[in-house]
């Protein structure tokens, strides 16, 4: 998400925290994330709206989850209180990406603009669906699902806050 003076936000979303997992204060973790390796060379993980900073003492992947135990979280009373908390890293320990991939930040807030200088809406959300991610863009015609696919996302200029785009047929 896009902070209103148009600059990056200082953290990013890895996942969200779910359950508490035993009793030693483990936390089951939610993966928001294409990287979930990076858990192993974390060594610190900030949660919440604040960003309360927790050390990272050990970490495994399970079942397409993360296991965490953080620093002063030591039974399941505690690790209960951490729940639904979102998982973040400082932005500058992001993965770099190949060219034209970007993380939901950069998209969220995107003017979305067709070929024909139709304004279409701002994008609200990035959904994972599997096969291809999708922009969800709200405007005057309400909802619109826009495939992130080449041969519909034309262009992605982050700089200018535009996204632009060939509609399919029967798109909108």
């Amino acid at each position: 998400m896009r902070i209103r003076d148009g600059s990056e936000p200082r953290y990013l979303v890895v996942g969200r925290i779910v359950a508490p997992w035993g009793v030693r204060g483990e936390v089951k973790v939610t993966l928001e994330t294409d990287f979930p390796e990076r858990f192993e060379r974390l060594k610190r993980v900030y949660l919440g709206e604040k960003a309360t900073s927790f050390v990272l003492e050990r970490s495994q992947l399970h079942k397409g989850h993360a296991l965490l135990k953080l620093g002063g979280c030591d039974d399941r009373d505690a690790a209960e209180k951490l729940r639904g908390q979102l998982v973040q890293i400082p932005i500058e320990e992001a993965m770099p990406l190949g060219e034209d991939e970007y993380y939901v930040y950069q998209v969220v807030g995107l003017d979305v603009w067709t070929t024909e200088g139709e304004h279409l809406g701002r994008v609200s959300e990035v959904l994972f669906t599997g096969a291809n991610d999708v922009y969800v863009v709200q405007g005057e015609k309400g909802e619109i699902l826009i495939p992130a696919v080449e041969d519909v996302v034309l262009e992605v200029d982050l700089a200018g806050g535009r996204l632009t785009v060939e509609l399919m047929e029967g798109l909108i």
